[in-house]
């Protein structure tokens, strides 16, 4: 699947959503959520490029590495690695949309980056910038609109970190309570939500493979994917979760495991 061949399939949705903006003439906030490697990125890119849209990702409003490692330390040694809900600055993200809603001709607005490679957030003298006010804003990443678990559905394990690395719970459980406390304002903010739901959580490491390999231009290794399936453990509570209806997007794209269209429809039953 291409972002340009889904666009294709859901502007016009888009597009109302976007001549539907408010009297004020703020630019819409159209999310887009998925399990890794799903193609949001590339979706929110060819949104950006056919409705003029200024794209975020919540993988850019990481944590710096230094701030993981307090957390890492204060809180639960799990936190150290970015992704799930609580490593994520979300003070950050809200001035960036604050501001590219305000902006007025010839204000400029710097959209903040993070360097995977390093593990850290990128200097602020790299980061792009957008000048003016964009027609809209389109905000990407894997857990946004996730509704929280209840506490019943966060006491058994679901894989083998949280087996040996979270055998008390904390770490879920605080996860848990930044999307139910933190993370519910951020998809307040949203003023349409787009789901590309994967077929099954057994996908996902396949997808995250492919996405390291041309981030690094290195094919995957078996050793690197060993780590890498270690590293989507810490993703794979909240995805199945979401794959499950934790979720109540506005249009929800049906995905086959090598990522083509199966079908399209307006939001889902959420669980």
């Amino acid at each position: 699947m291409t972002g340009a061949a889904l666009v294709d399939v859901i502007g016009g949705w888009v597009d109302q959503r976007i001549r539907g903006t408010a009297p004020e003439n703020l630019p819409p906030i159209i999310g887009v959520s998925g399990a890794q490697g799903s193609g949001k990125s590339t979706l929110a890119r060819d949104l950006a490029e056919r409705f003029g849209a200024a794209v975020l990702s919540l993988d850019d409003v990481y944590l710096t590495r230094a701030e993981r490692a307090t957390m890492a330390r204060q809180v639960h040694p799990l936190f150290v690695t970015r992704g799930p809900p609580g490593t994520h600055d979300l003070n950050l993200l809200h001035r960036v949309l604050d501001r590219l809603r305000m902006a007025r001709p010839g204000d400029t607005t710097p959209l903040p980056r993070f360097d995977k490679l390093a593990d850290d957030r990128a200097d602020v003298s790299t980061w792009p910038a957008i000048e003016g006010r964009p027609r809209a804003i389109v905000l990407e990443g894997w857990c946004l609109g996730a509704a929280p678990q209840t506490q019943a559905a966060l006491t058994a394990p679901v894989n083998a970190l949280e087996r040996r690395e979270d055998a008390q719970g904390v770490w879920r459980r605080r996860v848990n309570a930044a999307l139910a406390e933190d993370y519910v304002g951020v998809t307040r903010r949203l003023d349409a939500l787009i789901f590309l739901q994967a077929p099954g959580f057994d996908v996902v490491l396949d997808w995250r493979g492919q996405q390291e390999a041309a981030l690094t231009g290195v094919a995957l290794s078996s050793e690197r994917r060993d780590r890498l399936a270690r590293f989507i453990q810490h993703y794979e509570r909240l995805t199945r979760h979401m794959l499950a209806g934790g979720i109540a997007p506005d249009l929800t794209v049906d995905l086959d495991a090598d990522r083509r269209i199966v079908a399209v429809r307006p939001g889902v039953e959420t669980a």
